[in-house]
């Protein structure tokens, strides 16, 4: 068995913002430097083999805040786990998006749910089998990753939806053999991650609410 972390990049101005990202880099602002701080003392309480990251920035320096903090070199970045693209979106608040692609309306240039999970899957299980058994090792990513990982995993259940993934927060999964599974939600680590100032579904971006998003 190998423990993947999940763990969401810090806040940027665009997520104060709402501004949708994507595959735009855009740098953690001090509030993003904190919680990476504090995600990377929460994870300090158990331990790591490995950091890896997104090379998109906000994602890269969130993974060297934690890999300082539980004293790893720094986080080998890994594309297959940078953010969802979204096109023409990026850039937009959740109310431009509504006005500009209306529910239904195609978005240029985005990437669908599934061509995301199809990338970033099996960069998952690689870095599992690069670790090997009994490893752990933090992946620092972005909401919608997690997410279409989340959703794939457990499409059975609806324990998850209308739960934001939060800046900072830390996620648990298990490779056993081929077969990801999420860890259990009472995994101490990932309940102080979602501890209160948590936020409201809606600061998820509209195209991530979207029902009529194309999988």
């Amino acid at each position: 068995m190998t423990l993947l972390y999940l763990v969401r990049h810090g806040e940027t101005d665009w997520n104060r913002a709402r501004r949708i990202q994507g595959s735009t880099d855009i740098p953690l602002n001090d509030l993003g430097r904190s919680q990476a701080r504090e995600a990377g003392d929460l994870l300090a309480r158990r331990r790591f083999d490995a950091v890896v990251a997104s090379p998109l920035s906000r994602a890269a320096e969130t993974g060297s805040i934690i890999a300082e903090r539980l004293g790893l070199t720094a986080p080998e970045l890994v594309p297959e786990v940078a953010e969802r693209r979204y096109g023409d979106a990026e850039g937009l608040t959740g109310e431009q998006v509504e006005a500009r692609f209306p529910t239904g309306t195609p978005v240029p240039g985005r990437e669908s749910r599934g061509a995301l999970v199809a990338r970033v899957l099996p960069a998952l299980a690689a870095i599992a089998a690069r670790y090997g058994d009994g490893a752990s090792v933090v992946v620092a990513t972005h909401g919608a990753v997690i997410r279409a990982v989340v959703n794939h995993v457990s499409p059975d259940t609806d324990a998850h939806l209308g739960v934001p993934i939060r800046n900072g927060s830390i996620h648990s999964f298990e490779f056993v053999g081929d077969a990801l599974t999420l860890r259990e939600f009472d995994d101490p680590i990932e309940v102080e991650s979602e501890r209160p100032g948590t936020y409201a579904f809606e600061y998820q971006n509209a195209l991530e609410r979207d029902a009529a998003d194309p999988a």
